[in-house]
């Protein structure tokens, strides 16, 4: 009964309570002792009722830890419909009155438009696609038309297209049977030769990049891997998956080094971490092929992260570091690459004190998600407070949206957020104001902990009103973790040091070329393929500018 009628509790303590203390003031024919302990009462239902709220809230964290958030829209969380703030009741009036009039109109309603990204795709789309071209079977350019047989056929600059996608085994494997011929006087053997380009290895670049994409890029673990291609008849142990890998790792490792101090260089940096777990943290350093990264940490330190950089500038660079660094730290050993003329760099990072943790000088700026995410966590029990805060929250998201589609600069852009953004966030902290000082809201309530959170972090949560390129949430980085998170769920651990090194070079390099809009694949592949020109001048083989390294090479 308790829990099922919490928001009328909440409504007596944090709207009443103050008439209920009243009325056993007045109480008449109650000796002090009988006061006393009725006072207590009023006093154990409020603690009860924070308890309860502060329970709920656990719970919905709970839940979006375990399912995963279903959605964060303000429409979804509050139950209201879509609106925007500008709307007034006067116009949704004559919006209502206007349909009244037209009742007599059976016009259906106009449907729904899609959603980005739910359509077919495209054979442009298909990139990564065996284009074949085929001529017409009778006519030519040129022709006579055979259905008027007067005017001339002549090829179109679109060609009709037809996908068709096939299935295929991640690695696939060719026997070459080589015909053997054996004297039968002298018992010499003569081999027939292997043909021209098979190569000497039984693993080549494609397969090596295969392997890594699967493992690093995908979360698919070794040991799925190997049954996967064991049921399609090609053994691949897991073991020998290991040894195909880490000598790719060695060559993509000058690359990797590369983008830390391009990394370094760019405006806006972002961070966080996720625990990681490696199992032997004591081998060797003769067991090392990269440099160990810890350096000098605390003994005691026994936590292990998967750290997630993301560098913003002329392009997006991710990096992942894992050890027992926590993300500022790593933070601090990037920025140690940073070019002495540069300006100070935006960090964006949520409120954790390890992000920031390093010795560093840059503009901190912290995340608007996880502050909005403390009031979703009590949109049951206080809905129209919430509902007030997510609105605010959405108009000035809009207006970022429109600050990016419009391609802003970082200039245009912070003055368009102090013109329309600034009056928004500034009528927010007043109501946060307001609540406290009426009385309306609890300090020691759930709803009271979302707005001392906002108000405690408010100068660097509004930093985009004051920084030009100050970003709004750190939401990138998340998404950047998310690789990190789902190696973990799926392989639960690394092995050693040297192994987690190793995912560190692989997600980095994949990532970022996705940020580039690169392929993968390609990238890798060709990384391997000129391996000695890689070694040489890294910076030329970054995700941004190696076809350029290739088309020089072939000239």
């Amino acid at each position: 009964m308790l829990i099922s009628s919490s928001n009328l509790f909440v409504f007596v303590i944090y709207t009443a309570l103050e008439e209920l203390k009243g009325i056993i003031s007045r109480a008449e024919g109650l000796s002090r002792e009988d006061l006393s302990k009725l006072d207590a009462a009023v006093d154990t239902l409020a603690v009860l009722t924070r308890e309860l709220e502060a329970k709920g809230a656990s719970v919905n964290r709970l839940r979006r830890l375990i399912f995963g958030p279903s959605t964060e829209k303000a429409s979804r969380i509050t139950g209201k419909p879509k609106e925007g703030r500008a709307a007034s009741s006067s116009d949704s009036g004559e919006k209502d009155s206007g349909r009244k009039e037209d009742s007599g109109d059976t016009q259906a309603p106009p449907k729904k438009k899609k959603r980005q990204g739910h359509g077919r795709n495209g054979s442009k789309k298909y990139t990564g696609a065996r284009r074949v071209k085929t001529d017409h079977e009778r006519l030519r350019s040129g022709d006579r038309c055979p259905e008027c047989l007067k005017g001339k056929v002549y090829r179109q600059k679109e060609p009709a297209v037809l996908v068709r996608v096939t299935g295929v085994a991640p690695l696939a494997a060719t026997v070459y049977e080589q015909e053997r011929l054996r004297c039968n006087l002298c018992g010499e053997v003569f081999t027939a030769k292997a043909p021209e380009g098979v190569g000497q290895e039984k693993y080549d670049a494609k397969a090596a990049v295969m392997i890594g994409l699967l493992k690093y890029g995908c979360g698919m673990p070794f040991n799925r891997l190997e049954r996967l291609e064991g049921s399609l008849g090609i053994p691949l142990p897991a073991s020998t998956q290991w040894e195909v890998v880490e000598p790719l790792a060695v060559i993509l490792f000058p690359v990797y080094t590369e983008l830390i101090h391009q990394a370094a260089q760019g405006k806006v940096l972002y961070n966080d971490d996720t625990v990681a777990r490696i199992l032997n943290l004591e081998e060797s350093k003769n067991e090392l092929l990269f440099n160990d990264n810890d350096g000098k940490i605390n003994p005691k330190r026994k936590g292990v992260f998967t750290s997630g950089i993301v560098s913003a500038g002329t392009r997006q660079i991710a990096l992942f570091f894992t050890g027992r660094k926590h993300a500022g730290e790593n933070l601090a050993d990037v920025l140690k690459h940073r070019a002495a003329e540069l300006k100070t760099p935006v960090h964006m990072s949520d409120g954790l004190a390890v992000n920031t943790a390093g010795e560093m000088e840059t503009i901190e700026v912290e995340c608007n998600s996880h502050a909005r995410r403390r009031f979703i966590d009590v949109a049951d029990s206080y809905p129209d407070e919430v509902g007030y805060v997510l609105e605010i929250f959405k108009a000035v998201y809009a207006n970022d949206d429109k600050a990016k589609k419009e391609q802003m600069t970082d200039k245009e852009r912070l003055a368009y957020h102090q013109q329309h953004s600034g009056p928004l966030m500034t009528e927010l902290e007043n109501w946060f104001e307001e609540q406290f000082q009426q009385r309306d809201v609890e300090p020691n309530s759930t709803l009271g902990a979302a707005i001392t959170y906002m108000q405690k972090h408010w100068f660097k949560l509004t930093q985009f009103l004051r920084t030009e390129g100050a970003p709004l949430d750190n939401n990138i980085c998340e998404r950047a973790l998310k690789r990190a998170i789902l190696h973990r769920k799926n392989a639960l651990f690394f092995k050693t040091q040297n192994g987690a090194k190793v995912a560190d070079i692989f997600m980095s390099l994949i990532y970022t070329a996705e940020l580039c809009h690169a392929n993968p694949f390609d990238y890798l592949v060709s990384l391997h393929k000129f391996k000695c020109e890689v070694a040489k001048s890294p910076e030329n083989w970054l995700p941004w500018n190696y076809k350029a390294a290739i088309e020089a090479l072939h000239r």
